[in-house]
């Protein structure tokens, strides 16, 4: 960094580093002694509508947002420094304040996706000459620098990735959250914009909620509440697969996606967690999704824009049959298999899903129904308050070309889906046994499905599931 003079100022930008503690760029900030303005921008690319029909950030993810920077907001306030929202085209922005308050140095988080990294030339092209962008990787629970793998040499399995960096790559010690942060004082906060801002109107935003409440604050309380405070830890292993309720999985990822979780801290909480309660086969595989987390980002990394196509970086030829009426039936919970629309209605309200049901979505839409992948892939960008680029698009992409078809049929009686069918079809919710699951079929042909649709087609490929709910409904 460059040596700053008595009327240097910097700006800390924010990003998707929405948090005060394990924050570097922050902290180096801080460490400059140097005045410092705090910056949220708001792209107003991020609303706009897609051909689809549909926005490319939805509701749920503007309301999420909003939770977290008026959280981060109090926080800065508290330590006696101001948060500004601005809306509009970032580099602009940048431009803006560099130009106005004279700012020398802009301190923010590196960027690892195809088109942030975009944004982020557009940045430095506008500020070339007048102020230096000083960026620090803040994403990954293993720092980029430290894995024993360059970026274009990621390997192409997890496994591959995850042995080799386990071996030797150690996590770095979170940064500690300054006590005190030097803000410019001629700089009040400036609060988030209104939804109609942002395009939305009062009918888009009163349809839907979030999942988890957004924010720093709430995040710290949902990793103690998960670990030390009910234990559920210890039962993660067992539990994650399950849709139903709060407490099956940890609920951590929204928090991550925004930054306003370090992935650090959720390792150090484990290893605390395993020194004082328990260590087993559910702490070993909460780490593992964090590592899982960091292969895709750094996969990612290496693919560059590829993961964004239809024949994605394996360079795959479809004939994806792309029926707009099937789409519309997925994207609204209509298939007529309650499994996939219990899922589907979840996410369009709550702006979340779990895992179990983000692989049997994917799956029906492009097996069943042979919908582009990708179309899939950027309907769970709109929705999603965990909206993550790399494990977004990379995980449509395995579930469209490297792994096995998921059969919804057998998976909704495998993790005995009933009482979720019921809260989320409520269609159903008077069906008390497994005709739940093929309401459709002759054998259900007394029961008032209430409008429900049937099936577009019954694929053979379900029969073996179906006869196994017929033999359990005549045991019964």
């Amino acid at each position: 960094m460059t040596k700053k003079t008595n009327q240097d100022i910097g700006l800390v930008w924010f990003k998707n580093d929405l948090r005060l503690h394990d924050n570097e760029s922050l902290c180096n900030a801080i460490a400059t002694g140097m005045p410092l303005l705090f910056l949220y921008c708001i792209d107003s690319n991020l609303y706009r509508p897609l051909a689809l029909g549909f926005r490319k950030a939805g509701a749920n993810r503007a309301i999420f947002l909003k939770q977290a920077l008026e959280d981060l907001k109090t926080r800065l306030e508290n330590k006696g420094a101001h948060l500004v929202i601005e809306y509009g085209m970032v580099p602009a922005i940048i431009e803006k304040y560099v130009n106005n308050y004279s700012i020398t140095h802009i301190f923010a988080e590196q960027e690892y996706a195809w088109e942030e990294l975009l944004q982020m030339n557009a940045v430095k092209k506008k500020i070339t000459g007048k102020a230096e962008l000083l960026t620090y990787w803040g994403k990954t629970l293993y720092h980029k620098d430290d894995i024993p793998f360059k970026i274009n040499e990621i390997p192409l399995t997890s496994k591959a990735y995850r042995i080799p960096t386990g071996n030797q790559t150690e996590v770095r010690e979170p940064f500690l959250e300054p006590s005190e942060i030097g803000g410019v004082v001629t700089i009040n906060s400036k609060s988030f914009p209104s939804f109609k801002t942002l395009g939305f109107n009062e009918k888009e935003i009163a349809a839907v909620e979030t999942f988890v409440a957004g924010g720093e604050t709430e995040a710290l309380k949902r990793l103690h509440y998960y670990t030390f405070e009910s234990k559920l830890l210890t039962g993660y292993r067992w539990s994650r697969n399950k849709s139903l309720g709060m407490d099956y999985s940890s609920k951590l990822s929204p928090y991550l996606a925004l930054g306003s979780l370090s992935p650090r801290i959720i390792y150090q909480k484990v290893k605390q967690y395993e020194g004082l309660v328990k260590k087993n086969q559910s702490t070993w595989w909460l780490v593992f999704e964090l590592v899982w987390r960091d292969f895709f980002t750094f996969k990612g990394m290496r693919m560059g824009n590829a993961i964004f196509k239809t024949e994605g970086f394996t360079k795959k030829k479809v004939d994806f049959e792309n029926d707009k009426n099937l789409f519309e039936r997925w994207c609204n919970g209509n298939t007529g298999l309650p499994f996939v629309d219990a899922h589907m209605r979840q996410l369009n309200k709550t702006g979340y899903m779990s895992n179990r049901g983000r692989v049997n979505c994917a799956s029906f839409l492009v097996h069943d129904y042979k919908i582009d992948w990708t179309w899939g892939a950027a309907y769970f960008e709109s929705k999603l308050i965990d909206y993550d680029v790399s494990a977004n698009w990379m995980n449509w992409h395995m579930q469209a070309y490297q792994i096995w078809y998921t059969n919804p049929i057998h998976q909704s009686l495998k993790y005995n889906a009933k009482e979720f069918i019921q809260q989320w079809v409520p269609e159903l919710s008077k069906i008390n046994d497994e005709r739940i699951y093929i309401p459709w079929h002759e054998e259900s042909s007394q029961i008032e499905l209430n409008g429900y649709p049937k099936p577009a087609e019954i694929f053979s490929k379900w029969t073996r599931s179906i006869n196994k709910i017929l033999a359990a409904l005549r045991d019964t």
